[in-house]
């Protein structure tokens, strides 16, 4: 959160320097301090453990398996008890562990992010070795914007076992993300939030150098030797992929890479999309690099994987709300709920109003 602060305040600065915001003056959505502010409040909880909160509330937090920390919240409050799925990871990811099974709530809040698809079934180290080996033959760069927690560690994972087997050219990997090196040493502090063990840890962060100072990152781009560069943000939403992608974006022999979901109105959906030009900081820019989505290594459950989670439930709750997806998404896994599952389900809509514990 405070490198998140840090980012809004560069990113404002930036915006008031060359005047491309259509807010006068361009404000940052929080700060490092406010951020700072904030954590002082938080502390940390054991997942399985129950926690009391104020007088007869229950909270108890179960893994998601999404990214570490993330998890399923059971509510327990004047005998009803209410499920939030949270972002559901994957069962079977090679990082992360499988998402906590529930057996029963009265009321069910799910997400639904890839409620209306399922991941491509192609090895990911399959195609992100073919892109690689393509990208540096023509000798370009490979540009991933990846999120900081959880997509920039499993494609490292990936990407060393890559090089150990021999898959790809020797091209030096970069992780340019100062959060994303942060998040990368909870990984090694926190074993048993993940899959991997220190051992797998320390082996597959060691494919890459890390680079923290924005004179180094500058120097990345301007170097065209062929290389992997991975960058935050995920969704090329913000961060210091923006100034990675003004140099790559241009030149057909880079490839941009994303990894995973991207939601409707950011860079990453359009280029995906086709777009012929992206704009950032003001300015323009023609989409000539390949644009490729190693969307089998998302961390979201797909549509099949969120269905198998439910039916881990021994009894229907009251009610399932989906959640957390686009419209068409939330609908198409509300259908499958009540087709395949027979349960009641709805897509809440904006400012809706529900008494639980009343039938």
């Amino acid at each position: 959160m405070p490198d998140s602060g840090f980012l809004q305040e560069r990113d404002a600065e930036f915006a008031n320097l060359r005047g491309f915001s259509k807010h006068m003056p361009a404000l940052p959505l929080h700060t490092r301090a406010e951020a700072e502010a904030c954590l002082r409040l938080l502390r940390p909880v054991p997942f399985g453990a129950t926690q009391r909160i104020g007088a007869g509330v229950a909270v108890k937090l179960l893994p998601a398996g999404h990214i570490p920390g993330a998890s399923i919240l059971e509510v327990t409050a004047g005998g009803v008890t209410t499920v939030f799925s949270g972002d559901l990871g994957r069962p079977g990811d090679p990082t992360m562990v499988d998402p906590a099974r529930i057996e029963r709530a009265d009321y069910l809040l799910v997400e639904s992010t890839y409620g209306d698809r399922r991941h491509d079934p192609a090895d990911a180290q399959d195609a992100l070795a073919a892109i690689i080996r393509r990208t540096a033959a023509r000798g370009g760069i490979v540009l991933v914007p990846a999120f900081a927690v959880g997509r920039t560690q499993s494609i490292l994972y990936h990407l060393h076992a890559l090089k150990v087997a021999g898959r790809i050219p020797n091209v030096p990997v970069f992780v340019d993300s100062p959060m994303a090196i942060d998040a990368t040493q909870v990984y090694l502090r926190h074993a048993d939030s993940h899959r991997m063990t220190p051992e797998q840890c320390r082996a597959a962060f060691s494919v890459a150098r890390y680079v923290q100072d924005a004179t180094a990152s500058e120097a990345l781009t301007a170097d065209p030797t062929p290389k992997v560069l991975i960058s935050a943000s995920g969704m090329a939403a913000g961060g210091r992929v923006l100034h990675h992608l003004k140099q790559l974006v241009t030149d057909r022999r880079n490839t941009i890479v994303f990894a995973g979901f991207q939601a409707a109105g950011t860079r990453g959906a359009a280029m995906l999309a086709g777009a012929q030009t992206i704009k950032m900081h003001g300015q323009e820019f023609p989409v000539r690099a390949e644009i490729a989505n190693l969307e089998m290594l998302s961390a979201h459950a797909d549509a099949d994987e969120m269905m198998a989670w439910l039916r881990g439930f021994t009894r229907p709750p009251r009610m399932t709300f989906i959640v957390h997806g686009e419209p068409v998404a939330a609908d198409v896994l509300r259908r499958r709920i009540q087709d395949e599952l027979g349960w009641h389900a709805r897509v809440p809509e904006y400012r809706d109003s529900v008494a639980l514990g009343v039938d």
